[in-house]
C-alpha cells in the first residue's frame, strides 16, 4: 500500500515519537516566523533570528523528509 505524503505524515505523527517532536518543533518555528512577519519593521537583531529560525525550520523539515524516505524504503510494498 502507497501512501500520499499527507498520509505518510499523519501515520508518523502516530508511530515515531521521534517525528513527532520534530514536526512539533517545525510547527514552533513557523509560528515564531509568522508573528515576525506580522510586524512592519524588524530590527537588526530580529532579521538576524529570522533568519536562524528559518535556517532551523528548514534543517528539521530536512530530518522529517529522512525519516519519510527512510519509512518508505523500509516498508516499501509493505501495509501500514
Amino acid at each position: 500500500m502507497n501512501l500520499t505524503q499527507d498520509q505518510l505524515r499523519a501515520h508518523l505523527m502516530e508511530t515515531d515519537p521521534e517525528f513527532r517532536r520534530l514536526a512539533e518543533e517545525h510547527r514552533a518555528y513557523k509560528e515564531q516566523l509568522q508573528g515576525l512577519a506580522e510586524r512592519a519593521y524588524l530590527s537588526p537583531e530580529q532579521q538576524v533570528a529570522e533568519t536562524k529560525i528559518k535556517k532551523m525550520k528548514l534543517r528539521l523539515k530536512d530530518q522529517m523528509q529522512e525519516i519519510m524516505d527512510r519509512y518508505r524504503h523500509e516498508h516499501e510494498g509493505q501495509p501500514v
